[in-house]
């Protein structure tokens, strides 16, 4: 996976589009990620004894990975996420922009 928690990212398709967001949860299983404060949905609580009126919360929803860019720290632009080997043979994650190094 290209993008990691705690990546600052911008969502590019849907009623959130234009939107920043840092990752809380990737999904790996079906290519989806929670993004803070992005992608709102509606859930209905029932009553219980916890919860005795029940109510209507607000929580983040899952959103395709294919549908957000990393948004680089140094340069503020999104973009894509390319690799590089280092020479004591470590793999780094960069912008394809700047070519600056993503932290993680």
């Amino acid at each position: 996976m290209r993008i990691r928690k705690d990546d600052q990212v911008l969502v590019t398709v849907g009623k959130d589009k234009g939107k920043k967001g840092r990752v809380m949860k990737i999904f790996p299983v079906d290519a989806s990620l929670l993004i803070e404060k992005v992608n709102y949905q509606t859930v209905y609580l029932r009553r219980s004894q916890a919860n005795p009126k029940g109510g209507v919360t607000k929580v983040e929803g899952k959103i395709s990975i294919a549908n957000v860019k990393v948004v680089c720290p140094r340069c503020g632009k999104p973009t894509r996420v390319g690799y590089s080997i280092l020479a004591d043979g470590t793999k780094q994650r960069n912008c394809k922009r700047c070519h600056e190094i993503l932290g993680g």
